[in-house]
This record gives structure tokens, sequence and C-alpha cells, in this order.
């Protein structure tokens, strides 16, 4: 009796029957799991819609102008964790207040011009037009540079960009220059050897030793 056929192999890197390829697989992952920007920016793009509709009166998209999202930005102070001291109060400008005071909690400022970000990218992935967006007026610039100065001189802390410290540059530099300029004093000063080496006058010059030639009479 003939044996039967031995199955044909099957390749190692074959994908299971009824399973996506690898590149489909990987593009599936990647529209269900959103970035946490992405993520972030749907919910700050929700949260402002929602925010339309419960304006007094409501507010549609088309008639949003910088003047309403400033006042979305003063409405979101009430949620904010950050304390701001008025001008009246005894800490007023320091950075680390030793004991607590009665004053407002609002938005950071970092964290408004982040939602400002967020918000004018998604008004334009929406189908709105970049020369119409709300959140790139001047008015909502001026906003929020206003409240970055105002935060600053309040809690003690400028927000200016780090300047790179080159005092250590200026030093090393003129270390340097001083040092190249020693060594091309005494350069000149001294004499030269074959090579074009620098030898300094006080150093004595090694002379060759005598060899004495001892001569054997035959």
């Amino acid at each position: 009796m003939d044996a039967a056929p031995a199955a044909a192999p099957t390749p190692t890197d074959a994908p299971p029957e009824g399973s996506a390829p690898p590149a489909q697989a990987e593009g599936s992952a990647a529209q269900a799991a959103p970035s946490r920007y992405e993520s972030q920016k749907r919910r700050d793009w929700n949260t402002f819609l929602q925010y339309l509709r419960n304006h007094k009166p409501p507010l549609t998209l088309a008639r949003c102008s910088g003047a309403h999202v400033i006042e979305f930005l003063k409405y979101l102070d009430q949620f904010g964790k950050t304390k701001v001291h008025i001008s009246g109060c005894p800490y007023f400008g320091h950075p680390n207040p030793p004991a607590p005071c009665a004053c407002p909690l609002k938005q950071a400022w970092g964290s408004l011009d982040a939602l400002i970000g967020r918000l004018r990218a998604a008004f334009e992935e929406n189908g709105g037009r970049p020369e119409s967006n709300p959140f790139a007026t001047r008015a909502v610039r001026i906003y929020l540079r206003e409240v970055r100065e105002t935060q600053a001189k309040a809690r003690g802390i400028p927000y200016e960009k780090k300047k790179r410290k080159r005092t250590t540059t200026t030093i090393s530099s003129a270390v340097t220059t001083a040092t190249v300029s020693t060594v091309t004093s005494t350069s000149s000063n001294n004499p030269t050897n074959g090579a074009g080496v620098s030898v300094p006058s006080d150093v004595p010059t090694a002379t060759p030793p005598n060899v004495t030639t001892a001569t054997t009479s035959v």
C-alpha cells in the first residue's frame, strides 16, 4: 500500500488564516489608539463646542470670535489650580508663600497657551478657514501675554527664555588667548632647533658623549 503524500510545509512567516497582514494590523492599531495629544485635542474641542451650546444666547461656530474665545478662557479659570496672588496680598510676588491665603485659583498661563494651540489646530481640521480662525486672533494673543505677565508678577516667577551663560566661554577664551601670547613671546626670545621647536635659553644644550675608539694591533 502506497504511503500518503506528505503535507506541504507551511512558511513560518505566513500569517494565520483569518488574520490581517502585519501592515494592516499596525494601521488598525494606530487608528484605534490615537496619541495623547490627539485625544486631548478632541476633548478640548468637544468642551468648547459644549460651551458654545450652553452660551446665553447660544452661539454657533461660524459666529464665534476672538472675544468669545477670551470669555471661554476666563470661564475655565474656575477650574484652575494655580494660586495667583492679588496686589494687596502680603505674598504678592512670592514664589513659595509660607502660609495659605485667600487669593483665587486660576488656570496657569502655560496651560492656556497649550489649550489655544490645540483648539487652533482643531478648528482648521474641522473645516475652518485659517483666515477666520478665532483662536489665532490678535486679541487672544494679547490676552495670553497679559495673563503671562500678571502671573509672573503675582507669583514671582519670570516667564523668560533661559539665556545661555557666556561667562565661562569668555573666561576660557581669555585664558586661551593669554596662553597663546605667552607661548608666542617665549618662542620669539628662544632659539629653535632643527625641527623648528623652541628651546629655552636657560636649558643647557646636551653635548654628545665622548666616544673613544680602541685600536687593536694585529
